[in-house]
């Protein structure tokens, strides 16, 4: 199936000489939810701004669901929604009147039944005569997410979309965005909240000095990268790790009462039988044990460590 956005051989360098991409290639799946990871600086904005025709290219190409965005850019921008990180609205417009704006800039005729839906959606009815400036700032995160919306796209862009929001309007957020992607919606979002992306996202992608490093399955990138790990609390703390135990991947924690075992997920053998009996071999008990995986953003971390 053909990507509904294709970003080849992309380059962004300013006018004061700063690269802010570099060699980006990426293709974004019809259907998906895909979430691009980085620290700040690390070029996210930019290559949304590209993509959406806010900013130019030094060089590459791209389309949006087989539109070029720079022969075809009418096209190609009606089929783009996108909710940056400013809150840019007019304070003394309504919320009806201001998602309405919006979808007739985009030629769209009138229908208020569909911008109805979209408020009641986002749980905005009941604010649809509201002045702008009297709403909070979840409120009107909501409003922008309206806006994007309102002219029907087939490619939501969310820039920080959850930034500055609480966790009950983060959590209604989240069950927004899988409603769209049911729709056939395709979602891109940029979060510094790493569980938002591994609570939504159906694959990930890392950019770090304006360079992609990985792009891969959500659930394989944690299978490959992440680790495993085995924590046992012992009856009895220990003051240094046996000699004879050198060779398993072993650390203390808790000042010695805890033993912390790390292992290869991926291995078909992970070395815990042989661990369990060297230690009771050795006279060491434990009173409880628990096992724990890497999240996604211990997995973030060390990936752009790895890259410094």
């Amino acid at each position: 199936m053909q990507p509904i956005i294709s970003i080849k051989d992309v380059n962004k360098t300013y006018a004061s000489g700063f690269t802010a991409l570099q060699d980006i290639n990426l293709d974004i799946k019809r259907g998906e939810i895909f979430a691009l990871l980085g620290p700040n600086g690390a070029g996210k904005t930019t290559l949304i701004s590209i993509i959406c025709g806010i900013v130019n290219a030094s060089s590459g190409n791209i389309t949006a669901d087989g539109h070029d965005i720079i022969r075809d850019y009418r096209q190609a921008r009606e089929k783009i929604g996108l909710v940056p990180q400013e809150l840019t609205t007019d304070a003394f417009e309504s919320v009806w009147a201001t998602v309405n704006f919006s979808r007739g800039l985009f030629g769209k005729p009138k229908d208020h039944a569909y911008v109805e839906k979209v408020l009641r959606d986002l749980s905005l009815w009941n604010k649809k005569d509201a002045k702008m400036m009297t709403l909070s700032g979840g409120m009107k995160r909501r409003v922008m997410i309206a806006k994007a919306l309102s002219h029907e796209p087939s490619i939501l862009f969310l820039d920080e979309p959850t930034a500055g929001v609480d966790v009950e309007l983060r959590r209604d957020m989240w069950a927004l965005v899988h409603g769209l992607r049911e729709r056939g919606v395709t979602i891109i979002l940029t979060t510094h909240y790493i569980e938002e992306a591994e609570e939504m996202a159906d694959r990930v992608g890392v950019i770090h000095e304006g360079r992609i490093i990985v792009v891969e399955d959500k659930t394989e990138m944690m299978a490959k990268l992440g680790k495993r790990q085995l924590t046992l609390h012992l009856q009895t703390p220990l003051a240094s790790i046996p000699e004879t135990l050198s060779g398993f991947k072993l650390e203390l924690a808790d000042e010695g009462n805890q033993l912390v075992y790390t292992f290869d997920i991926q291995s078909q053998d992970t070395g815990i039988t042989q661990l369990m009996h060297s230690l009771q071999n050795l006279g060491i008990d434990y009173k409880d044990l628990h096992s724990s995986q890497s999240s996604l953003e211990d997995i973030f971390v060390s990936l752009v460590r790895a890259k410094q």
